[in-house]
């Protein structure tokens, strides 16, 4: 079996265990089987699921509707890892090895956010508008 580039990205192995882990979160957030004060009040949303090359450890990434502060959530998932777990076990009993569970915040949207608002400052706008005349012109 050839070895893959080590920035080549993810396998479509992995891409794929990363989406049932992702629907197995999932289902376990929304049936509130978790038994923390903190997350029986939360919404919480698994965006991606990032699984490591040998399929051991699954990173997920969460977002926690309506809260600016995410680590006090992020530390209440990571604490309550193993039960989630434990949980997500019969969904995912095709698995050779179920993996280790790790949540992290998920910075994406704010990524979005801050592209967003740059595409729409002023100094881009101009140029946008700049580029358009120009090719306008080029073309009368």
């Amino acid at each position: 079996m050839a070895r893959s580039k080590p920035n080549a990205g993810p396998s479509q192995r992995q891409l794929s265990v990363g989406e049932k882990v992702r629907h197995a979160l999932t289902e376990v957030m929304q049936r509130g089987e978790i038994r923390d004060p903190l997350l029986e009040r939360a919404v919480v949303s698994v965006s991606e699921v990032r699984m490591s090359p040998d399929l051991k450890i699954a990173t997920a990434y969460v977002t926690v509707l309506g809260q600016e502060d995410m680590q006090p959530f992020i530390k209440a998932l990571n604490d309550h890892a193993k039960f989630i777990r434990g949980r997500v076990t019969p969904s995912l009993k095709q698995m050779k090895y179920m993996p280790e569970i790790r949540f992290r915040e998920d910075t994406s949207f704010d990524n979005f956010a801050r592209i967003d608002a740059l595409l729409k400052s002023p100094e881009v706008q101009q140029d946008l508008n700049h580029d358009e005349d120009d090719a306008s012109g080029g073309r009368n």
